[in-house]
């Protein structure tokens, strides 16, 4: 299928100004060059023509957000001084896979003041002595080269568009938080459980109290009971009502 065509298919019921992301992987670009993608998707941030044959950018519209091109395995080598002009706010470009065989065809992208990350594996220049230091020298504002920091430290998918350091640290400190509330929680339901208890002994003392009165006036009925019922060994007395029945 041609670059043209398929882009057309892309936009089925929409319109070019609603287009955020646009992929036209493994098509054919007819002469080598850029067809269907016009200055009318001014909303694209994200466009990848990876293996369509392209031989020149020379086409390329200008896109003010655009943020990450994918160009890899297609067969530029050069002319990158359109992309510095039309991409301003480009942020993330793979040039992999490409015939690019020397650096100074890599400078117009010094023009790109906010590309952090560039790949360009498999292109011959990377065979160059030096390579990795002569390209971070040459475009001081890149942070990753083939995936990799200037200190070989490797990127996450997050920390290739830019914003990954940043989520880590929150992250971390949500989880910081996330914690304290924890222990705050636990302290609560300790003293909660002290309270518990205290209440607890009090109860006791007060029903402690309440059963000893009860058992002091069951007691004293008890000697109610003895006093009025004659003792052992004593003969009841008769009244006198019972001498005159007699």
């Amino acid at each position: 299928m041609d670059m043209k065509k398929r882009v057309s298919l892309e936009l089925r019921h929409r319109s070019p100004t609603e287009v955020q992301e646009l992929v036209v992987d493994n098509c054919r670009a007819s002469e080598g060059k850029i067809e269907g993608i016009t200055e009318e998707f001014s909303n694209l941030e994200l466009l990848s023509l990876i293996n369509v044959g392209l031989t020149s950018v020379s086409d390329f519209p200008k896109l003010d957000k655009l943020r990450k091109l994918e160009l890899s395995d297609n067969r530029i080598s050069g002319g990158l001084e359109v992309l510095a002009e039309r991409l301003v706010n480009l942020t993330n470009l793979d040039l992999s896979g490409n015939k690019f065989k020397d650096i100074s065809t890599l400078e117009p992208l010094k023009k790109l003041p906010h590309l952090k990350s560039l790949d360009l594996f498999n292109c011959e220049v990377t065979n160059l002595a030096d390579y990795r230091e002569s390209i971070f020298k040459l475009l001081p504002q890149l942070t990753y080269l083939d995936g990799y920091d200037i200190e070989d430290c490797e990127a996450s998918d997050s920390d290739g568009e830019g914003d990954g350091i940043e989520d880590e640290d929150e992250e971390e400190g949500e989880s910081e938080d996330f914690e304290e509330e924890e222990e705050e929680d636990e302290e609560d339901v300790v003293a909660e459980d002290d309270d518990d208890d205290s209440g607890d002994d009090e109860d006791g003392e007060v029903n402690g109290d309440v059963d000893s009165e009860d058992d002091d006036e069951d007691e004293e009925d008890e000697d109610d009971d003895e006093d009025s019922s004659p003792a052992k060994g004593e003969k009841r007395k008769r009244d006198p009502e019972d001498e005159d029945d007699d």
